[in-house]
């Protein structure tokens, strides 16, 4: 499967963001969908995770309450609402796919399939 993220780009602390996570080529379906992000210099890190019926979804501890992880199926693509955002959420977001992965793998290895990043930055 072969994902495409957008929706990033530069907004003030306070505000919101939508990003999306296209998927294609695959049985969009069968995948579990995570979030990461890796700000500068630091580890690549997990977001959130929504399983393959969207009914089971994972967030870390930083952005619980304010980002929200949907899917449609119908569209072959999942979304990050991000809300509130501060300018520690600044960093370049990636959406993975795999099959079978725990709703809170936190693990980057163990999503075999990337997108290739959308530039978040929240100014202060």
């Amino acid at each position: 499967v072969q994902l495409q993220a957008s929706g990033g780009g530069l907004v003030q602390a306070g505000g919101s963001l939508r990003l999306s996570c296209a998927a294609s080529g695959g049985t969009f379906s069968t995948y579990d969908i995570g979030w990461f992000r890796q700000a500068p210099g630091k580890a690549r890190v997990l977001v959130a995770t929504i399983s393959r019926s969207g009914c089971s979804t994972y967030y870390a501890d930083s952005v619980k309450g304010r980002f929200t992880i949907s899917r449609d199926n119908a569209k072959n693509t999942v979304y990050l609402q991000m809300n509130s955002l501060k300018p520690e959420d600044t960093a370049v977001y990636y959406c993975a796919a795999d099959r079978f992965i725990a709703v809170a793998e936190t693990i980057p290895g163990r999503y075999h399939y990337w997108g290739q990043g959308t530039q978040v930055t929240v100014s202060s």
